[in-house]
């Protein structure tokens, strides 16, 4: 028997340490390791962390072996390892019914478990009776499953297993949205159960999902099926929040030293290097002490003042805890190994020297690492005015197991008997390296040989989508429903992924499925989920964020592929070209930039060698699941509101051939399920005398008369109707006053809606009177009607066909007036149907991340909603609607505002600054009173042209508002054959002169206005053309008053029978602007700040009846964001 060489020794000294520390306390049967002796729970992180050490000694044995016991040592610890993970995900599949929730709700009581019964793996303790929901948890055991799996541990055993960790993948995707407790169970700071959004969890989230992706759980025993996908989009969510967040914790936490464990070693989440030091450098400088480093500043656990019988604090205790909160060691296990990842040797050699100064000597000799070290109670006092200064005393585990790991694991790195690569085989260390330029493909394709030929009539050369074949391209949401097979499991009952949106990031890579290349078209171009896809500039504004955001953060080998599709949408109001707009897009794109970003623009072939490409495994022929078993089950889309499918007629479809792959007809039964005949007649551009009800009548009678017959109570429905024919009650919305209950008189003689023998609406005939309308707006009026009697899915059995319902009918509708352009009418049938923005979670969470709250619906409260955490979309999308009450226009409108809210915060935080609470409902308020004032008109008139407005100016006229920049206001005046509705306004910066650019025109406007005052005192002035008034927003002080514009858009004369052309001086300007920062709540540089200095000399302040008092300073920081939102005096 030969003698043990120095590193055998050694390794045996680290053996035996182990043994002694850890493995002892593992569990025979489930493997899994209690907290302590007393503690005999199984925590998932914990456990993680504390098994590390032994994969890292079993490394090094198998490393450094040099005898054959040390192999069989190592093959033992490996197999320890194996063991607690199989027995975490033991304990994962038996609460797969909560995963399975999970991914739909994200609520917190149908997550999964924090801890579980080490002997049993079963709960311990009820859903609502601890802070389960930590999302890091789970995404720290999903981590070291694919770094453990990829160093050769054989961990997943089955098909079944690998579905439960696919859909794990789902339960984590979400985390930039979901608020937890965070890694310290606690929720908010202030201990009283309430989740947050921690940048520790979509940290840890986030690099969960970039080492999973594309791992083959099987190792190289493994195939196709036992692949796991992850799609970048959830992956640049996390990154996104995470970089909006760091170096704060969380809204409540201003620093946690547990984001040493997404900076570094095990995360390494962020790639941006500065960020990474300015976040260590705060934790070292805020929270390290002479033991460790302290959690969070005012941490209560454990100190002496803390009382142990109560789970949560009250809310003004945090106070107590300053200067004496508890020091951890562990977080100097976590410094030792960054050291050892950076190659900064005197960082390791400090930190390693400290631990070896507060290490407890067990029995043996053993270095044991405490839990904490706390004050002593005789001594809080001292601590608290001379912070460090006094000795402190070891409490809680012993040995803190999660730190003993990290601890050896920190050893074994430094004296060399592990290499970095070996504890990190998926080069995760490498994040923060530099990348190089990402030039973005563009593939600019034809939707129809039509709108081919009208391209090429503007000198542009593109391929239609048929030229395209064999190659693929498909709409985005094509490939969410195929993603939504992904991770579907009959036996678990696992339904897959969620129906999401697809990202930019994963529709720019080509896919290869069943042996055909696929390429999906952007989200953003589908006009099939939202509306704004509808507006050609806005189509190009988007264009231009998309491409910034590929080049920013492509991280794939190959470069990003979009493909652009050119839609009948995109057409211009006449349908005769392509709308300008979008041409000028394609010649800058032929230049080689555009808005910043480097882009190619060709064929799609000319990119197949330099494209990333994806192989959607999971949908192989072979599979054992079939595309249309259950093909409804387990996922909702916006798909199945059936909407109308425009923009290809049957001449320029590809030419339809039999086909029997099971993929290309469940991607035709896809295609088809937005398609269906044109149902309702044709409409005419013209005026016409005939009108469906009197014009008398208000939209609340109307209501009142429907409600009466249905023997309901609906009173007060302040709808937006925008019709031309009903005018008179086309303008009951007003923004610019809070609606009262009052009482309508009985106007059911002139209502004229038909009736039956009973005396009840006859919705029959009303279908009838359907066929006989002439404009967009008559139908609107009488869909609107029949979905208020009878509902969305009432069978019209328009022109005897079954199975035409009211929501059909309604999407259809839609669809024409999207064509139009009719934005008032686009967004009130899509309240009608309650649409979604696709990103609406995703953009509320934007904003909170940037610690902003916000306020849905018009003030005051109740009505107004506050959220002030992440909310699942179906829930947010609710809350929306609730608090918009009968104001359905509102609630869309609410979303599309949201939506361009997060779009600025992203790319201009500064619109922001001094900014806490951004409250929707009063932007929307400000923003119809601005028109008001620009335009001289009433409230109504003002809330009828907000509506209208096209969504590239609604965004225009937000970021004006925003930004404090003086803009001006254009009335288009349509032509009389116009379909239009209403005026079409259009926002525009007025520069240095104080005029917009159509006023500096000159000669040009001078012409228009005698053009418009000849035609105005003329007989035939109901026939003008092309006219457009400016009136700036500084006539606001007026004393006149424009009478409200005809439905085409003709001016009225104001006040006398000639027509008044007002154009007042500058006035009034700061009177406005104090009153749009009120409505926005802005405040000065240093309010916040300022006004906590003053509570701390005073005993409170009082304005207007609500008072703040002074123990507000004694709870936290004036720069702790969540007690400054209580500055905001009501």
């Amino acid at each position: 028997m030969r003698s043990r060489s120095n590193s055998g020794v050694r390794l045996d000294g680290y053996a035996r340490l182990i043994q002694q520390t850890i493995l002892c306390h593992q569990n025979p049967v489930t493997g899994l390791l209690p907290a302590s002796k007393e503690q005999r729970d199984a925590w998932v992180r914990d456990n993680v962390y504390s098994i590390l050490a032994v994969w890292g000694l079993g490394m090094a044995y198998r490393k450094n072996a040099d005898r054959d016991e040390d192999k069989a040592k190592a093959y033992e610890l490996e197999q320890s390892v194996v063991k607690l993970m199989r027995g975490i995900l033991q304990c994962m599949l038996r609460q797969v019914g909560k995963v399975e929730k999970f991914k739909h709700t994200q609520s917190t009581i149908d997550c999964l478990h924090a801890k579980y019964n080490t002997a049993t793996c079963s709960t311990i303790v009820g859903d609502d009776q601890w802070g389960h929901l930590q999302v890091d948890a789970t995404s720290l055991f999903l981590l070291c499953l694919a770094q453990m799996t990829t160093a050769g541990l054989h961990i997943v055993f089955t098909l079944d297993e690998v579905a439960f960790i696919q859909n794990l993948v789902f339960y984590i995707e979400a985390a930039y949205k979901v608020a937890d407790y965070g890694m310290w169970e606690r929720g908010d700071k202030t201990n009283q159960g309430i989740p947050e959004l921690n940048a520790s969890s979509v940290g840890m989230a986030k690099a969960a999902l970039e080492a999973i992706d594309e791992l083959d759980l099987f190792g190289a025993r493994g195939g196709p099926k036992s692949v796991i996908h992850v799609l970048p989009d959830d992956v640049e969510h996390c990154q996104s929040i995470l970089y909006s967040m760091l170096p704060r914790a969380s809204t409540s936490k201003e620093i946690d030293a547990g984001l040493l464990s997404i900076i570094s070693y095990p995360a390494f989440a962020v790639e941006d290097m500065a960020l990474v030091n300015l976040t260590k450098n705060e934790i070292i400088t805020k929270l390290q002490g002479r033991y460790g480093c302290c959690r969070f500043l005012r941490d209560g656990y454990k100190t002496p003042r803390e009382d142990p019988s109560r789970l949560h604090y009250d809310s003004t205790e945090l106070k107590l805890f300053e200067n004496i909160e508890c020091e951890w060691p562990v977080f100097w296990t976590y410094l030792v190994i960054d050291g050892v990842f950076n190659g900064d040797t005197v960082q390791v050699q400090e930190y390693r020297e400290a631990l070896e100064g507060i290490i407890i000597r067990g029995k043996n000799g053993i270095h044991l690492i405490p839990e904490l070290y706390a004050v002593p109670f005789n001594k809080i006092d001292e601590e608290y005015h001379n912070p460090h200064s006094v000795d402190r005393t070891p409490l809680g585990k012993l040995p803190h197991m999660w730190g003993q790991s990290l601890y050896i694991l920190g050893s074994l790195l430094a004296e060399g008997f592990l290499a970095p690569g070996e504890i990190d085989p998926l080069n995760r260390r490498f994040s923060t390296a530099f990348k190089p330029d990402v030039v973005v493909q563009v593939c600019v394709v034809a939707e129809s040989k039509e709108i081919q030929k009208k391209l090429m009539s503007n000198g542009i050369d593109v391929q239609s989508i048929c030229d395209m074949r064999p190659t693929r391209v498909v709409p985005a949401r094509i490939l969410s429903h195929l993603y939504a097979k992904l991770g579907y499991n009959k036996a678990m009952k696992l339904s897959g992924r969620p129906y999401r949106h697809i990202g930019v990031l994963g529709t720019s890579k080509l896919y290869t499925i069943r042996n055909q290349i696929f390429t999906f078209t952007p989200q953003f171009t589908d006009q099939h989920h939202f509306y704004l896809a509808l507006d050609s500039r806005m189509t190009v504004e988007m264009l231009r964020t998309e491409l910034a955001y590929l080049t920013s953060c492509w991280r794939m080998t190959g470069r990003p592929t979009l493909t652009f599709p050119i839609t009948h949408a995109m057409l211009d109001e006449d349908g005769s070209d392509i709308d300008p707009a979008i041409i000028s897009t394609i010649r800058k794109l032929e230049d080689g930039y555009f808005g910043g970003a480097r882009v190619k623009l060709g064929k799609l072939s000319d990119f197949f060698t330099t494209s990333f490409y994806t192989h959607l495994s999971f949908l192989d022929a072979d599979c054992d699941d079939r595309l249309f078993d259950d093909v409804n089950e387990g996922f909702y889309s916006p798909d199945d509101d059936y909407e109308y499918e425009l923009g290809i007629s049957p001449e320029d479809q590809c030419e339809k051939r039999e086909t029997h792959d099971e993929l290309d007809q469940y991607i035709n039964h896809l295609h088809q399920s937005v398609a269906s005949t044109a149902h309702l007649p044709p409409t005419s551009n013209t005026s016409t005398s005939y009108q469906a009800f009197s014009a008398l009548l208000s939209t609340r009678d109307i209501l009142s008369m429907i409600a009466k017959t249905k023997g309901l109570e609906v009173q007060n429905s302040s709808l937006f109707l925008p019709a031309k024919n009903l005018k008179a009650h086309r303008r009951s919305l007003n923004l610019l006053e809070v609606p009262k209950l009052t009482q309508h008189q009985n106007h059911e003689a002139e209502l004229n809606l038909p009736k039956d023998a009973q005396g009840n609406v006859d919705c029959s005939k009303l279908v009838d009177m359907l066929k006989e309308c002439p404009t967009l707006q008559d139908q609107a009026d009488i869909l609107y009607i029949l979905c208020v009697i009878k509902g969305l899915e009432w069978d019209t059995n328009l022109s005897g066909q079954s199975g035409v319902t009211v929501h059909n009918l309604l999407s259809e509708l839609y669809n024409k007036a999207g064509l139009n352009r009719e934005w008032g009418l686009i967004r009130y049938i899509s309240g009608l149907l309650k649409k979604k923005v696709e990103v609406l979670a995703e953009a509320c969470t934007d904003i909170l991340s940037h610690q902003k709250q916000l306020t849905v619906g018009l003030p005051p409260e109740p009505r107004e909603k506050t959220i002030t955490t992440p909310l699942p979309p179906e829930e947010l999308a609710a809350l929306i609607y609730e608090a918009s009450g009968e104001d359905i226009s509102i609630a869309v409108l609410t979303q599309e505002i949201m939506l361009y809210l997060a779009m600025y915060v992203r790319s201009q935080p500064s619109l922001f600054g001094e900014m806490l609470r951004l409250r929707i409902g009063l932007i929307i308020q400000v923003m119809a009173t601005e028109l008001a004032r620009s335009l001289n008109c009433t409230g109504e008139e003002a809330s009828e042209s907000l509506m209208s407005l096209s969504p590239f100016d609604m965004k225009n006229l937000l970021h004006h508002i925003l930004s404090g920049k003086e803009f001006g206001v254009e009335r288009s005046m349509r032509p009389i054959e116009s379909s239009a509705t209403s005026p079409a306004i259009s926002i525009h910066e007025m520069g240095h002169t104080g005029v917009t650019k159509t006023e500096r025109t000159g000669i040009n406007k001078l012409r228009s206005e005698m053009k418009l005052m000849d035609r105005r005192l003329s007989s035939d002035d109901q026939f003008m053309y092309g006219h457009s008034v400016s009136s700036s927003i500084h006539s606001s002080r007026s004393t006149r008053c424009s009478s409200p514009s005809s439905p085409t858009g003709t001016l009225s004369p104001t006040g006398s029978n000639a027509p008044q052309l007002v154009f007042d001086d500058h006035q009034g300007q700061w009177l406005r602007r104090r009153r749009l920062d009120g409505a926005i709540n802005r405040v000065p540089m240093g309010f916040y700040q300022k006004v906590w200095n003053v509570l701390q000399k005073c005993h409170g302040l009082s304005i207007d009846g609500y008072v703040l008092p002074s123990s507000t300073t004694r709870e936290t920081k004036w720069r702790r964001l969540g007690k400054e939102c209580e500055l905001q005096f009501k």
